[in-house]
């Protein structure tokens, strides 16, 4: 990174008291070299300008400078305005750049996931598959993504959460540019292209949570996950909002190829600006890395998993069982959702899309304001297992009661209005048991999402299936009732046997 240091010359013994030293000092970058005054002729001050970078561990300074006459007012605005030249980029924390850049990958994650929503109803006409292919089609993508959630975690915490995340991010982008490719070639190869793409998402989880537990520091976990997961919940409303434009105008193959060719351009930026620790960043400014390496967690990468140690802790346990819960509801609703509008609310298949964005956006909105929250509470003193206790116990409660609510209600809006609620409460599960992986073994933290979301896709699987068996043979009304039981055993679950402090070393 590139700092710049300002020596100014004076003439013997100028009279200089009414500069400020702060207007000086203000001007240097904490890893910048310090400033000299040097004495030249009376009557006539030289301005130099150093801009000193660092390459292949060398220092190099280029100066120029010019005499002109200065006195000593213009002198000091001069050095308080080429302080401020200093560029607010560099001086941005990087730990947030590492979160943003996690943002947009899970943006990217989510918008390659939900594009086959829109497109498969033009690639079903055009190639006459039947509801049965339709649905194995969309269920390929979850063969892949159940492979590699522990994989991913366990590579994460031993090799490094950039290496394992650019991969993912890379190997579903390819995927996704090829979906066209294969499904011209024939069904099999959709089926493994699907498959494939779901592979490289199922890392990327285990591997961002991996990389937010050694960039960010406890006070600021909530926020930074809450913003990191909102990009998936701004990528679904993206994916929806663009796909039927693109097709309209390109067809469907375009979607694949324009959302695809995204990931090669985030790629490129991630190899450049991110690490996967502060250690490991030349970089990163002595203060931000005191700030994030002054807790006691140990920041380097694991050798060995003890598993035996982590299948033994009950926190750990619950940490499964109520991501089990949560994602029972939660993948529910949100893939039955538009069925639901129109069955129930008798919406066209237009409204029922439009209405699907409704809940995402609601989720990120929620998310991020859960997060500044739980940053809040912990910051004023609140213990960890606290904040995580009563975000989550909203995250069950919330969309527990307002689908109580689903059989009482005669009006469309009012039935828009619980979704939207439910979906937004459901959000503040992100500073709840989505940061406690972080909390109770921050080392092994990828290895720990990797076996709690294993459970949250299985739950996604069975709910989803099972959910076709009690429509044929009940009522949403069951439906909703299966979800408010498993969110209210989660509640129990997870008020007796988690906590927000650290178990395993």
């Amino acid at each position: 990174m590139n700092a710049r240091a300002l020596l100014y010359s004076f003439s013997p013994k100028p009279d200089i008291s009414s500069v400020p030293k702060r207007s000086l000092a203000s001007a240097f970058r904490p890893a910048s070299p310090p400033a000299h005054l040097f004495r030249v002729n009376r009557g006539q001050y030289c301005c130099c300008l150093v801009r000193v970078s660092r390459r292949g561990g060398k220092v190099f300074a280029d100066a120029k400078s010019e005499p002109y006459e200065l006195s000593k007012s213009t002198a000091k605005k001069e050095l308080e305005t080429l302080a401020d030249e200093v560029s607010w980029l560099e001086q941005f924390p990087k730990r947030w750049v590492i979160v943003i850049l996690c943002f947009s990958a899970f943006l990217l994650c989510n918008m390659d996931r939900v594009n086959m929503s829109i497109a498969i109803l033009p690639m079903s006409a055009e190639y006459h598959w039947n509801s049965a292919t339709v649905g194995l089609i969309q269920s390929s993508f979850f063969w892949g993504y159940l492979l590699t959630q522990i994989a991913g975690g366990i590579l994460a915490d031993t090799v490094g959460g950039k290496q394992v995340l650019a991969f993912g991010v890379i190997w579903w982008s390819v995927a996704t540019v090829l979906t066209p490719v294969a499904a011209k070639l024939g069904l099999p190869f959709l089926l493994v292209t699907r498959a494939f793409m779901g592979i490289g998402e199922g890392v990327a989880m285990p591997a961002m949570n991996n990389i937010l537990s050694k960039w960010i520091p406890v006070s600021e976990r909530s926020r930074a996950l809450a913003l990191v997961y909102s990009g998936m919940y701004i990528g679904s409303v993206t994916g929806f909002a663009f796909s039927p434009f693109l097709i309209h105008q390109f067809g469907w193959p375009s979607v694949f190829y324009s959302f695809g060719s995204l990931g090669t351009v985030w790629f490129a930026v991630w190899l450049s600006k991110a690490y996967s620790s502060p250690s490991e960043d030349p970089e990163l400014r002595s203060e931000e890395k005191q700030l994030i390496l002054a807790g006691n967690v140990s920041k380097e990468r694991v050798k060995v998993i003890p598993w035996g140690q982590i299948l033994s802790k009950e926190p750990v346990w619950a940490l499964i069982v109520s991501h089990f819960c949560h994602n029972w509801g939660t993948f529910i609703l949100l893939t039955w959702m538009p069925t639901y509008y129109n069955q129930v609310l008798k919406f066209n298949l237009t409204e029922s899309g439009l209405f699907c964005v409704l809940p995402w956006l609601t989720m990120a909105f929620s998310a991020n304001l859960g997060g500044w929250i739980a940053d809040t509470l912990v910051s004023r003193g609140v213990s960890v297992t606290r904040v995580r206790k009563i975000m989550q116990t909203i995250g069950f409660l919330g969309p527990a009661f307002f689908l109580t609510q689903l059989s009482h209600v005669n009006s469309p809006a009012m039935a828009v209005l619980c979704m939207a609620c439910s979906q937004g409460s459901d959000a503040f599960s992100q500073s709840g048991l989505y940061s406690n992986h972080q909390d109770i073994a921050p080392r092994y933290s990828g290895v720990l999402l990797g076996l709690s979301n294993t459970a949250g896709v299985l739950a996604g699987v069975l709910g989803t299936a099972s959910t076709g068996y009690i429509l044929q043979h009940g009522s949403w009304d069951d439906v909703f009732k299966v979800s408010v039981g498993l969110y209210l055993f989660g509640t129990v679950v997870w008020n007796v046997f988690s906590t927000g402090e650290k178990i395993i070393d």
